[in-house]
């Protein structure tokens, strides 16, 4: 088998793997991911540049997840000439289908105001969906020299890590994809990993420790009470997909038993909103949903609805969002600040030193998002020079991503069995202390590879 790393090499997006076997002059070609490069202008310019291979010669495309940054390529690869399937778990392909029909919506405006070509079009998404074929997990399925399985990631509802299996060798290698943290609401926890030889694993909080649930339901609690108390507005820049339905859970608990002052919370992300109708789809499935979700739906009580409760489907509901009067609670797209309708709610209450600004995910390198954590005190938003008054606070436990002690309790069991593990989809400060870490720990050889690099397995 052959291994080249065509994105998520020493950053952590862009996720694209391409792995490779021959037998008998047949050839086998296979990525795992197709991800969108994010964050900084320059990583965005990778977006546009031509696949470092033929599409047509790729036979097909397997997703860990739905999120953009392993996705938001398969339009464009669809454009290029690649004829071949895509295979996920049902509630991958489902959301994915919202996250790439809004993501191209989104580029296709960028390359208006910047006068440049499309990256692909609407039609491109259609036939990509099409094309795409979905496998729960633990069903095993062949492309061609290659045996495949899903297990559950534990990351996101539906994510998957996945193990590859050559025919030919009998060599196999597993691909985390984006593991998920400890004990995250509503998704299961994530599965064991097999007997492997080679594994390719995430390092995004790689060199971080996250804090416990209670840590952050308690400072998601103070936050709230604090700033209602003051009648401020508390912003939340938030992922539509799992952070947005993390978060309603959680207000969900603490409204319904009195933790937090009244005041109306709002979700002001139309994207959001589609993804949850997906999360109720899947509500009742326990291939998907933790037992303790399961259990409260079972009792009755409706996890994404509760009172004070409000969802901003519409412009026009966004609008009017701004005819409250604080206290009250905005969450709202993007997730790092770098577009979406949470822009003009922090136009108008950054600057404001009663209101609180919570940041729940990752903040890639050069992004608003970052730049606001980081203590700029003066941003540049839709044109406009806004103050930063508002107290920032941050809960890196919301993440989504496993920290560097589940990442390694993620490996230990198999140590004796793995060769190697290329470590990926994580910046430097975080990839290569985390290489260090499995080499010290574990005895495991790693290594952080770099873009366009290739490994004989």
């Amino acid at each position: 088998m052959k291994l080249t790393f065509y994105g998520g090499a020493r950053v952590v997006t862009g996720a694209n793997y391409l792995l490779e076997t021959s037998d008998k002059g047949q050839t086998t070609r296979i990525l795992i991911d197709c991800g969108l490069f994010q964050g900084s202008s320059f990583c965005e310019r990778h977006n546009f540049e031509p696949f470092p291979y033929d599409p047509k010669t790729i036979d097909a495309v397997l997703i860990t997840h739905a999120h953009i940054d392993h996705t938001g390529r398969l339009p464009k690869l669809y454009k290029n000439g690649f004829r071949g399937k895509t295979f996920s778990t049902p509630p991958t392909r489902d959301f994915a289908e919202h996250l790439l029909i809004d993501s191209e919506g989104l580029l296709a405006r960028e390359a208006e105001e910047k006068k440049q070509p499309l990256l692909y079009s609407i039609s491109d998404v259609n036939k990509t969906m099409e094309k795409w074929e979905a496998v729960p997990y633990h069903k095993k399925f062949k492309v061609k020299n290659f045996e495949i399985e899903f297990f559950d990631a534990g990351h996101i509802l539906g994510s998957s890590f996945i193990a590859v299996s050559s025919l030919t060798s009998g060599k196999k290698i597993v691909f985390s994809g984006d593991l998920g943290n400890v004990a995250a609401p509503l998704v299961k926890d994530t599965e064991l990993l097999p007997k492997t030889d080679y594994a390719v694993m995430e390092s995004t909080y790689g060199n971080r420790i996250h804090e416990d649930l209670e840590t952050r339901k308690d400072i998601l609690e103070d936050l709230i009470e604090e700033t209602v108390k003051a009648r401020g507005v508390v912003l939340i820049p938030a992922f539509a997909m799992e952070r947005t339905q993390e978060l309603l859970y959680e207000l969900n608990e603490l409204v319904e038993n009195g933790r937090v002052p009244k005041a109306p919370i709002f979700i002001d992300s139309p994207l959001a909103i589609k993804l949850t109708d997906v999360y109720q789809k899947y509500s009742q499935n326990s291939d998907y949903f933790d037992k303790e979700s399961l259990a409260l739906i079972k009792r009755g009580d409706e996890i994404f609805n509760f009172p004070g409760l409000h969802f901003s489907l519409t412009t026009e509901q966004s609008k009017e969002i701004n005819d409250i009067k604080p206290p009250k609670v905005i969450i709202a797209g993007s997730g790092m600040s770098q577009g979406g309708r949470i822009l003009h709610h922090e136009v108008r209450y950054l600057s404001d030193p009663k209101s609180a600004i919570l940041f729940i995910g990752y903040q890639a390198k050069s992004s608003l998002g970052r730049q606001i954590l980081d203590g700029v005190k003066k941003v540049k938003i839709l044109g406009q020079e806004t103050a930063v008054n508002c107290r920032v606070k941050n809960i890196s436990g919301y993440s989504a991503h496993a920290d560097k002690i589940k990442l390694l309790n993620w490996l230990k069991p198999q140590r004796d069995s793995i060769k190697k593990v290329f470590v990926v989809q994580g910046d430097e400060d975080q990839s290569l202390p985390l290489v260090n870490d499995i080499q010290d720990n574990l005895a495991i050889e790693a290594i952080a590879p770099l873009m366009g690099e290739e490994f004989v397995l």
